[in-house]
């Protein structure tokens, strides 16, 4: 009897730690990825809109990007994410990457905040 009682505390331990891992690992951001990326107006295609419940993932977005994306280490990965309108042409994006879940936020950046290795991929821009 006390056995099969240890048995299942035990049990019931592990499925709590790994619940708590995988909300960790989901919620958190404590494993969020740095990628950046320039706008290409060209890869730009109308997602849901009109008020339509987005079955998509794209979190209700009226559009969505699917672009070439390097991490700090110059890791490519094609990443798509989704915006309420037409970004600026040939803005450069600092997307944030969470594993499991997908883009979960961008911002605009300056070339000269991208990693010197993203910098190689792309052209400096004109002033």
């Amino acid at each position: 009897m006390k056995k099969s009682w240890l048995i299942g505390l035990s049990a019931a331990a592990v499925v709590i730690a790994g619940l708590i891992l995988g909300y960790t690992l989901l919620f958190t951001g404590s494993n969020d990825i740095k990628y950046y990326t320039q706008v290409d107006n060209t890869r730009l295609s109308q997602a849901g809109g009109q008020g339509a419940i987005d079955l998509s993932g794209n979190g209700g977005m009226d559009y969505s990007y699917t672009l070439a994306s390097y991490d700090k280490n110059g890791n490519e990965k094609a990443l798509t994410f989704g915006v309420p309108r037409e970004l600026r042409e040939s803005a450069f994006l600092c997307l944030t990457f969470r594993p499991g879940r997908g883009v979960m936020n961008w911002n605009e950046v300056q070339y000269d905040e991208l990693p010197a290795t993203v910098q190689t991929r792309y052209e400096a821009p004109e002033d």
